[in-house]
């Protein structure tokens, strides 16, 4: 048995004892440290049947911690190796990291990087690992010396990330935020400027002027169509959310008349060597303390609260989940 947040379809989430059981094929227990709270999170706090497709369901899109044991024919990792997960079906298909053990699919662990510890690595969590996926999309089509790069949804965990990621590559970073009151911290990560989300959330024109050499964008919707219809000749515009809408209410002009590319981004099943990649990059290129600046802590209790108001846009950076709490 461990403890962890249950969540099912006849009760309200709480903290209680669930079985573990032994690994499997294929499969590695960890004993979890961190976890962290995300969009997906709260939404399967909320049952919500696009993200909670077990029920009952334990939360937790993310788990760092230490392998404990392997099931029969795992060789990616060992026992004692301080690793993470980040997405493949945690939280939604099978139990997720807001519990003590946690059994997950071996071969979408990461080693962790000695300079990462598990707290800094589950600050970094879904939310940044998307984040260092998008700029190394990103950094494909677009130079630091190119021209402003906008990163939508700011204030959030895969913004606030995005923006520190791409200030220390030497991007001129525009954020774009309905919280006017978090400009200051976002200047702290490496914002350069701060616009509100207002001026692209309304429907707009098939082609405007061109402003952004490329964008990191994690809204969607009407928001997502104005940043591709600004972007300039040859940009390119990483999509990872669909927090404003699903729907993308655009025309081929963009991509026709500007050559501008239009990079779609999958954290959830990203073949392990990416996931290296992205981590290997986290560990040198986001520094600690510019991260700590906008993450605090909670127990598992704390977390099923910080859920919904993720959910509803009322927190701002990341949330870090200590499970023996």
């Amino acid at each position: 048995m461990t403890r962890a947040v249950l969540v099912s379809s006849s009760t309200a989430p709480a903290v209680t004892e669930v079985d573990v059981p032994d690994p499997a094929e294929g499969e590695a227990l960890v004993d979890v440290t961190y976890s962290s709270v995300n969009y997906k999170d709260g939404l399967a706090l909320a049952r919500n049947p696009g993200v909670a497709r077990l029920d009952p369901l334990v939360p937790g899109i993310d788990a760092v911690g230490t392998v404990a044991a392997l099931g029969p024919g795992v060789h990616d990792v060992a026992i004692g190796d301080r690793v993470v997960l980040n997405g493949a079906g945690l939280g939604e298909t099978r139990h997720g990291g807001w519990a003590a053990h946690a059994v997950v699919p071996s071969g979408s662990l990461v080693v962790l990087p000695d300079a990462v510890d598990d707290a800094f690595a589950a600050a970094i969590g879904t939310a940044g690992f998307t984040a260092m996926l998008s700029v190394l999309a990103l950094e494909r089509f677009v130079e630091p010396g190119a021209g402003p790069v906008l990163v939508t949804g700011a204030s959030g965990g895969v913004g606030t990330v995005a923006i520190a990621l791409l200030a220390a590559r030497g991007y001129r970073v525009t954020a774009s935020t309905g919280r006017t009151a978090n400009e200051e911290s976002l200047r702290r990560l490496g914002a350069t400027d701060v616009v509100d989300r207002g001026a692209l959330s309304d429907p707009g024109k098939p082609l405007q002027r061109a402003t952004w050499a490329g964008a990191v964008d994690s809204v969607g919707g009407t928001t997502l169509a104005n940043v591709l219809a600004a972007t300039t000749w040859g940009g390119a515009v990483t999509a990872c959310g669909l927090a404003q809408d699903a729907a993308l209410p655009t025309t081929v002009m963009p991509f026709i008349l500007r050559a501008v590319s239009l990079l779609g981004i999958n954290s959830v099943d990203a073949p392990v060597a990416l996931r290296r990649q992205a981590w290997d990059r986290l560990a040198t290129d986001l520094d600690p303390a510019v991260l700590a600046g906008v993450t605090h802590t909670v127990g598992l209790e704390e977390a099923i609260a910080v859920g919904a108001d993720v959910v509803a846009g009322r927190v701002h950076g990341r949330t870090v989940v200590a499970v023996d709490r």
